[in-house]
């Protein structure tokens, strides 16, 4: 009984005393925002037709839909040209900033709101990984995605280099977010905007309340205590959001394979070899036919599908066979994006499964880019670049990155944070 109390309690203690996954947290970001970003830059010349005026699926049906629905788009706020340039430019630069990593807890959620607004807008725009791209975002608004490869992490780094000269560092920017995004929230429910379920606009007002309460805490509190504990629930909201990922792709693999059993091109091993002859799938009709004139080739395409995906969710606890699936997944997916024309399907799957991929690996990566930023910028290279294993070892050591004002929660009662940053 005592072995397994301390078993629980090292279960609990880790769970809560820090963030996990702190680079497969950083590659998700990076994954979703980058695919979100280009597909918004190569649909920029059609963007009237997809999700505008001028679409198809026009503004009043989609009115009619939503009022069934109760999705949330900020686009059935307004009919107006302007407004629907508005929302996709703040699109545009919410995703390439939490690609950045630049105040990314004030742009996960604005990054959620460009993509729930795009998507429900016209529902019928999408090849399938729209809809993971739809669920991740909501997800990503409670991780603490910025802790490495981000602006943010290079602002802790500098901002405690300038506190240990004695500096007094004073953010102005993060109450700026925090006041426009509050007049924002304040100004719609008013004027009853909010048409939809109340699940986004509850959790868009629960975001913004907790980036308020973080500050006080840090600004007003006479002991670190109430920082500690909204310190260990952002912990803990952030780790429950990486599980939550991992057991979705989990889900994802494992209906997909069960499913495909069941059909009877699957079991006859011909199943790959249809897509490759559809005119809407074949960019490359060459090297479709190519590939499909080989009866091993479709063979071995059609049951190693099958057999990765229904596989792969039991190989979790075994890390070499574990890392051999994904990366014959990842495969897969960047040989459908190129063969059947699927590419932001293609890169949003990539995407969730990096949150499996080793940390030694994405260490190297890290290092790898390092140097080359290194060559390319040498007056600009940091002696312990953000890739370094160094940070690895004790990531509550640099704080909180989406809120550089407290360096660590121990020092809340010596220092202010600042709201719209962090929660």
């Amino acid at each position: 009984m005592n072995r397994f109390s301390l078993s629980v309690s090292a279960f609990i203690a880790r769970l809560t005393e820090s963030a996990l996954g702190p680079y497969q947290s950083a590659v998700v970001r990076l994954g979703f925002s980058g695919t979100w970003l280009l597909f918004l830059l190569r649909e920029l010349p059609h963007r009237q037709e997809l999700y505008g005026p001028d679409s198809p699926w026009d503004w009043e049906l989609a009115r009619q839909l939503i009022d069934s629905n109760g999705a949330f788009t900020v686009l059935m706020w307004s009919d107006g040209q302007a407004w629907f340039e508005a929302v996709y430019a703040l699109a545009l630069v919410s995703g390439a900033l939490l690609l950045l990593g630049w105040r990314t807890r004030a742009m996960s959620v604005l990054f959620m709101v460009g993509v729930l607004s795009m998507q429900n807008r016209s529902v019928f725009m999408g090849d399938g990984g729209d809809n993971v791209l739809h669920l991740m975002s909501i997800y990503l608004m409670f991780m603490r995605c910025g802790q490495v490869w981000s602006l943010d992490a290079r602002r802790v780094r500098r901002e405690q280099e300038a506190r240990a000269r004695g500096e007094r560092i004073t953010d102005r920017v993060g109450p700026v977010l925090w006041a426009v995004s509050g007049t924002v929230l304040v100004t719609a429910t008013v004027a009853d905007r909010f048409h939809s379920e109340w699940t986004i606009p509850a959790l868009l007002w629960a975001a913004w309340a907790a980036q308020g309460l973080w500050w006080a805490a840090g600004r007003f509190g006479k002991s670190p205590q109430p920082r500690i504990l909204l310190d260990v629930i952002g912990n803990v909201l952030h780790n429950g959001a990486l599980v939550v990922i991992m057991v979705e792709a989990c889900l994802i693999y494992a209906t997909a394979g069960w499913y495909k059993i069941q059909g009877s091109r699957w079991q006859d091993g011909t199943a790959a070899y249809y897509p490759l002859h559809l005119d809407y799938f074949s960019p490359w009709p060459g090297l479709a036919d190519l590939l499909a004139a080989s009866g091993t080739m479709v063979l071995l395409a059609t049951y190693g599908t099958v057999i990765v995906q229904v596989a792969f969710p039991f190989t979790l606890f075994n890390r070499r066979l574990k890392n051999v699936l994904l990366a014959l997944m990842m495969a897969e997916h960047a040989v459908i994006a190129v063969l059947l024309g699927l590419p932001f399907f293609s890169l949003a799957m990539i995407a969730t499964d990096s949150v499996f991929l080793p940390t030694p690996f994405l260490h190297r990566v890290g290092g790898w880019a390092a140097r080359v930023r290194e060559a390319l910028l040498p007056d600009r290279g940091q002696p312990a670049p953000d890739g370094a294993p160094t940070e690895e070892a004790e990531p509550r050591a640099q704080g909180d990155p989406d809120n550089p004002e407290l360096p660590a929660p121990e020092q809340a009662a010596s220092a202010a944070s600042t709201p719209g940053t962090s929660a």
